[in-house]
């Protein structure tokens, strides 16, 4: 059964230990400018919500890179940048509707669900950050993300 990186933004707490165990994960380092998941921080209207590559069904940041250094993994379902095949163009990023695209050392970096288990939901103390195993699209998970999403925006600028 398929796994999918779900966000919950009413149980960030903006903690941002995602992003401490991601960069830990992918650069041995805490170095949060290094995560490839990222914490969008409203402090003016206490919102607070994780920003990750949602590993789109159609990725538009796959259809408009021009070196073909983005692909799917077979096995997890994640768009992976092949660093090798980089020429740091940045189009993807540009593409990204979410955003989670990064870009340091001259190539892009996104989550790449690290390997099948992601990180940043191991060490999530809300579950704001989790990966169940599910049986419909991810293009149904992203929709219900995005509803959490403007549910949670309509409650803060109704207050």
């Amino acid at each position: 059964m398929a796994r999918v990186l779900t966000i919950d933004p009413a149980e960030c707490t903006s903690c941002r230990l995602c992003e401490m165990a991601c960069s830990s994960a992918h650069t041995g380092q805490f170095r949060p400018s290094r995560a490839n998941v990222r914490v969008a921080i409203y402090p003016d209207d206490a919102i607070y919500f994780p920003v990750v590559c949602m590993q789109c069904d159609d990725a538009p940041c796959m259809a408009v890179c021009p070196s073909a250094a983005l692909v799917r993994d077979a096995e997890t379902n994640a768009v992976l940048v092949i660093d090798n095949r980089c020429v740091g163009c940045r189009i993807c990023s540009l593409a990204c509707p979410f955003g989670a695209i990064s870009y340091w050392d001259g190539k892009a970096r996104k989550c790449d669900l690290c390997g099948g288990s992601p990180e940043c939901v191991t060490f999530c103390p809300t579950d704001a950050l989790t990966f169940p195993a599910v049986e419909k699209s991810t293009t149904a998970a992203r929709q219900a993300f995005a509803d959490r999403l403007r549910d949670t925006l309509k409650e803060v600028t109704a207050s």
